[in-house]
């Protein structure tokens, strides 16, 4: 078989290693790709959201099958393109990812089909979002931008000031374009974090192992949100019991309300979920594999991943079987100093031998380039160190033990990974 992945990130270098490790897959391209990605695929120039050229690069190149990874192309309907082109895609149509674009959309889902989240308003402009947020005065308030913001797109304010700040930099400064527009106030949860992938063809509905990710920037769940600075799996939280829950409460009814609305979700579908001293509720959902969670879920998968996503393309998940790893595995985020915010790039990464590894670690990519034999830093989360153990502890150690080797100048990481 002949692949193509889009996307340049972490999580596009997990799928391809994934998929790589099946003797059925024989080349794999990846669009645009990183320095990591370019010494297990063959990177092609085509930004993952020119749409017109995967359709084009597909064709020439009689791809088998286009793997459409970030929440981005998938919002702009890449999907809908190659399947409209004949050319078998995973990853959901445009109207199945607005689960994701659009929170809006998810949230009045959500309301209509009984389905567990908090409780919340949406507004249009930022005066009546802040008398609402008053009027209320429990803190801390939640609001989210509509559209899809790089992760970054909710703020936790703990007080009138952050509020005020918070809607005015997202509806009047539009620091996340149109995607601030509208904005959805909800309640604040508490209780544990849960992230759980699952594959779905539409019908049936199989999740992944659990993982927890940590998304604030510094030790101890302190400064600005960030894309995820680290994750581990299981989620110690995530017992059997709240799995089956989950299963007939959240899953079952998403996937079956998506259905009713005539926007069969085909792919992976990500629960964000809290468990609050009243049960799991949705935080929010994503119409794709998490960026870092791939990084620690699919290290434990034994079923060949090439074969679950064609059994998801094929509509015949119900009848494929997937395994899993009785382990534990940890991934440690090493970001560029100054992420998320502004960040030098171009610095040299030593300890990287050409495969990005060293003995018992795996190295993903998720901003990196590639020059003369040598590897350099090109985005705000630079690597994904992970490994995988008998106990979440031993996974912990080895991963640390992979970071310490790994240098590049202002290197961040966090050093309480999974202590929680």
């Amino acid at each position: 078989m002949k692949l193509l992945m889009i996307g340049g990130g972490g999580r596009e270098h997990a799928l391809i290693r994934k998929l790589k490790e099946s003797p059925r897959v024989e080349t794999i391209y990846c669009a645009p790709g990183n320095g990591g990605i370019s010494r297990d695929a063959q990177c092609v120039a085509i930004s993952a959201m020119d749409i017109d050229s995967v359709v084009a690069f597909s064709k020439e190149n009689q791809i088998d099958l286009v793997f459409v990874a970030p929440d981005d192309p998938l919002a702009a309907g890449m999907v809908d393109a190659l399947e409209a082109a004949g050319i078998r895609a995973f990853g959901p149509s445009k109207l199945a990812a607005e689960i994701e674009s659009s929170k809006v959309f998810s949230k009045n889902l959500m309301k209509k089909y009984g389905i567990p989240t908090a409780r919340y308003e949406v507004f249009d402009a930022p005066e009546t979002a802040l008398s609402y947020i008053l009027e209320q005065n429990a803190w801390p308030a939640v609001i989210k931008a509509d559209g899809l913001a790089l992760g970054k797109g909710v703020v936790i304010a703990q007080n009138e000031a952050e509020a005020r700040d918070a809607l005015h930099s997202m509806m009047e400064d539009k620091i996340f374009g149109e995607s601030g527009s509208r904005v959805v106030v909800e309640e604040f949860l508490t209780g544990p974090e849960v992230s759980v992938l699952a594959f779905t063809d539409g019908e049936t509905v199989r999740p992944m192992v659990s993982s927890m990710d940590h998304k604030r920037a510094y030790d101890g769940d302190k400064g600005p949100n960030t894309g995820g600075m680290g994750t581990i799996s299981p989620n110690p939280y995530y017992t059997a019991e709240i799995a089956k829950r989950c299963m007939e409460e959240i899953f079952l009814p998403t996937v079956r309300a998506m259905q009713q609305e005539g926007r069969p979700f085909k792919g992976c579908l990500y629960f964000g979920l809290m468990l609050t001293p009243n049960g799991p509720k949705v935080i929010e959902y994503n119409s794709r594999f998490g960026d870092p969670e791939t990084q620690v879920v699919l290290p434990r998968l034994k079923t060949p991943l090439i074969e679950i996503v064609e059994a998801v393309v094929n509509g015949t998940l119900a009848q494929q079987e997937i395994e899993w790893e009785d382990n534990a595995c940890a991934c440690v985020v090493m970001a560029s100093g100054g992420y998320p915010k502004s960040y030098p790039k171009g610095l040299e990464i030593t300890g990287l031998d050409d495969n990005g590894q060293i003995p018992g670690v795996t190295v993903y990519h998720a901003g990196t380039s590639y020059k003369d034999g040598k590897f350099f830093t090109a985005g705000g989360r630079v690597l994904g160190v992970t490994a995988c153990g008998n106990t979440l502890a031993a996974a912990l150690q080895k991963a640390y033990d992979g970071v310490h080797r790994i240098h590049f100048e202002g290197a961040h990481y966090r050093k309480d990974i999974g202590h929680k």
